[in-house]
């Protein structure tokens, strides 16, 4: 059977629970079993409407010091100084005691900041956008190792939230200037003397345009535009005269270019639309290639599409989702249960789907680490591969283990627990459920935790745990139940 490549909108008669399932998984982290029935009462363009609102103001700041980590002040730099003039030993092992001291705190600042980011995808009432700030902080991948400033990657955070489904365009523009980025790829170093490639390069390879769509020359060319775009604290500065003012040809193009020049010459080229337009169906469609020449027909022939919607949109990404939610590809068997969960997936998806009790966000927060998602530390500045990589045998292990953390409340790392205490009353995923018989139990939580296409031969042997529970479907019995299932390797697909 063919794959549906149609971007038609899916018939309201072919819209039911299977189908809002699929569309919270992938658009958002997935969804309980109430909320996904109410959705399925929608017709097909109510439940997008109602996916791809406005988001509400509900969004919490983080507690975030902004000048844990700052440049000497003035009073600073005269005591360093004076101590090297007069090898003053003592003053300057505590000026590095001072400094140490800082980094240490921002340390604990990014741990924080990585439990706030949890606790949001968990609570959130606007899982599209995070699944948004997720994909645009893999693709402007910057990481903490590197900026060494917990606030500069919390404001950068807020800056892929502000954009997440607006248009690439502003966004791309914004990440010249952004702080976190250019400290990252060294642009706050890059003048008219000296220039630097860094920001130039990676713009072009992994932010635009993709690798073979440009030359070296501009990408020297690219890095004279981007001439004193430097940091000030925490803030972007424009330093006029470490900036070339001279004419420079990007991909064909002359002029006096600036930053916001290069990156407008960059959005003209439609090598660029069909990279976003591939970067956002790897995100919510399916575990294709990265390079479009390597990847199969029908897929290529979707993304082809998508890429003359974002030109065409001036790169509005709330048109172009909306089109893909409701298309029949999207709906297509041989897309639905086919992706790889990531970690963020896995784990924030549990928990929301399953309502389980929010544990302790600094162990989800290292579970995802583990599994190869250290948020605000992506791997490189090529964010995280995805698809396959998630899955080896180390972090199936680890998945399996926070799967039932979630559920459990057991702690793997520990050796003593209560397994009457933990706090999750599963009984409520059965609310609409006419009888709790063994097998109802099970095709109801398949389908709901798996997808409808699970075949029999998989449902059975749930079936036969169930059965040789000698006091039938209990709170204990579900939540071993619950266990299994999530331990299943179609579990790890959504």
């Amino acid at each position: 059977m063919n794959m549906d490549t149609s971007l038609t909108p899916i018939k309201p008669s072919d819209f039911g629970p299977p189908q809002a399932r699929h569309l919270m998984l992938r658009a958002g982290f997935g969804a309980g079993p109430h909320e996904i029935a109410q959705l399925a009462e929608l017709e097909p363009q109510q439940a997008i409407r109602q996916l791809l609102k406005t988001p509400s103001t509900e969004i919490a700041i983080a507690d975030i010091d902004p000048d844990v980590i700052h440049p000497p002040t003035a009073e600073e730099r005269e005591r360093f100084m004076r101590a090297r003039k007069n090898n003053d030993e003592a003053a300057r092992s505590e000026a590095r005691r001072i400094i140490n001291e800082r980094r240490a705190q921002d340390r604990r600042m990014l741990a924080d900041l990585r439990r706030w980011w949890v606790r949001l995808m968990i609570d959130t009432r606007s899982p599209l956008q995070e699944k948004l700030v997720l994909l645009w902080h893999s693709h402007f991948a910057s990481r903490h190792r590197n900026v060494r400033d917990t606030f500069l990657m919390y404001q950068q955070n807020q800056l892929f939230r502000e954009h997440a489904a607006g248009s690439f365009a502003d966004l791309a523009r914004a990440v010249v200037r952004d702080p976190a980025m250019l400290k990252f790829l060294n642009n706050d170093k890059n003048n008219k003397r000296k220039p630097n490639e860094n920001l130039a390069r990676e713009f072009m390879e992994l932010f635009t345009l993709g690798e073979g769509n440009y030359s070296e020359d501009d990408i020297k060319q690219g890095a004279r535009a981007l001439t004193g775009y430097h940091v000030d604290d925490n803030d972007f500065v424009f330093h006029d005269r470490r900036h070339d003012k001279a004419r420079k040809t990007v991909l064909g193009e002359t002029g006096k270019f600036d930053g916001d020049d290069f990156v407008d010459v960059l959005l003209d080229q439609p090598a660029c639309s069909r990279y976003i337009a591939l970067k956002l169906y790897r995100h919510f469609v399916a575990d294709v290639s990265d390079h479009l020449d390597e990847v199969p027909g029908p897929h290529k022939a979707v993304i082809q599409r998508i890429a003359t919607m974002l030109r065409k949109n001036n790169y509005q990404i709330t048109p172009v989702l909306k089109t893909l939610f409701l298309s029949k590809h999207f709906y297509d068997p041989k897309i639905v249960g086919q992706k790889i969960k990531s970690p963020a997936q896995l784990v924030i998806g549990t928990a929301r789907s399953l309502n389980t009790p929010t544990r302790s966000l600094g162990t989800l927060s290292d579970g995802m680490r583990i599994m190869g998602q250290d948020l605000f530390d992506p791997p490189s500045v090529a964010g995280w591969d995805g698809g396959r990589s998630w899955i080896n045998t180390s972090t199936l292990f680890t998945r399996q283990n926070v799967c039932t953390y979630l559920i459990t409340g057991k702690d793997p790392r520990k050796k003593k627990w209560n397994r009457n205490q933990t706090g999750f009353d599963p009984m409520p995923l059965l609310a609409n459920l006419d009888s709790h018989e063994p097998k109802p139990v099970v095709d109801h939580l398949v389908n709901f935790m798996l997808g409808e296409h699970t075949p029999a031969s998989r449902r059975e042997p749930l079936v036969k745990f169930m059965q040789d529970r000698s006091k039938g479907v209990t709170p204990d019995s579900m939540i071993a139940l619950l266990t299994l299932i999530t331990a299943m390797p179609e579990y790890q697909l959504c």
